[in-house]
């Protein structure tokens, strides 16, 4: 396995493997890698000859007092993953590899940007759409693996490939859980021992309504008047969102009808955590 550090270093490995009709497999991470990304790794290693994980903590994502500063980062153990699951080769550019002095070009996009995240992150689609677009036109993926648990993205990156016509396969995988139902995150991390018990009362408010909507709820409104009475169940948690939205969209919805993704921002004492689930109705 390679660690590439320059967008050069990994243009000459991939033109390589594309000279011997390698497909090739993209990941793309911000580090401190846990069992969800472990599953996306997987999942390209079946479906490709080749696979690239980008480690790279995104600054153009992160709002003015958000945790870029803070964000976890351990190479040392991500090496290791990556290498036990069979990955290729690491892409850990710096900061100013990915944007030289004078960097101005982005890539944006309305509509499905303006929900849920969106709302309280303003900034923070136009950076992960602009360093995706980044990625995709270094690594020039055959496929790109990323995770259900950050719905809104996959949504966003799947229109933003179509729209651009980019001729890459956006692969969405499943949410990876622990054992007692917390999502994976590496935000988990800057829990302590009393926030970790209480961030389950995310998984437990995921498992009501998908509850509900099995039992026959359709009204948004009342399926998240019942999800946000048990999220304020738990005094430590502060909800930023909980909505219903159309999954095509990402507008909010007032019946659960066609494909619905009902989804989640929750702060644990300090920690922002997202969890969700899509229903088809």
């Amino acid at each position: 396995m390679t660690i590439a550090r320059t967008i050069q270093e990994t243009r000459n490995t991939i033109k390589e493997w594309r000279r011997q009709g390698y497909t090739i497999g993209l990941v793309p991470t911000m580090g401190y890698l846990h069992d969800g990304h472990a599953s996306l790794m997987k999942k390209a290693k079946e479906s490709c000859q080749k696979v690239v994980v980008s480690i790279f903590v995104n600054p153009m994502q992160f709002g003015a007092n958000e945790d870029l500063s803070t964000y976890p980062r351990d190479l040392e153990a991500d090496s290791r993953l990556c290498e036990s699951l069979g990955v290729d080769l690491i892409f850990h550019p710096e900061p100013e590899e990915m944007y030289e002095s004078g960097f101005c070009s982005f890539v944006d996009m309305t509509g499905l940007t303006k929900e849920l995240c969106g709302k309280s992150r303003p900034i923070h689609f136009r950076g992960v759409c602009t360093v995706v677009t980044k990625l995709f036109n270094i690594v020039t993926p055959d496929k790109a693996f990323f995770g259900q648990k950050d719905a809104q993205q996959l949504a966003v990156i799947k229109r933003m490939t179509a729209d651009l016509n980019m001729d890459i396969e956006i692969v969405g995988c499943p949410i990876i859980r622990e054992e007692d139902g917390l999502a994976r995150s590496s935000r988990n991390v800057y829990l302590n021992k009393e926030e970790r018990q209480a961030a389950l009362i995310l998984s437990k408010t995921i498992q009501l309504g998908q509850q509900m909507v099995q039992q026959g709820t359709r009204s948004a409104n009342q399926l998240l008047t019942a999800m946000k009475a048990s999220l304020e169940s738990e005094p430590l948690a502060r909800i930023d969102y909980v909505e219903a939205v159309s999954m095509d969209t990402i507008q909010p919805i007032d019946t659960i009808q066609g494909q619905v993704l009902v989804a989640m921002a929750v702060f644990i004492g300090k920690t922002r955590l997202i969890d969700n689930f899509i229903v088809e109705v």
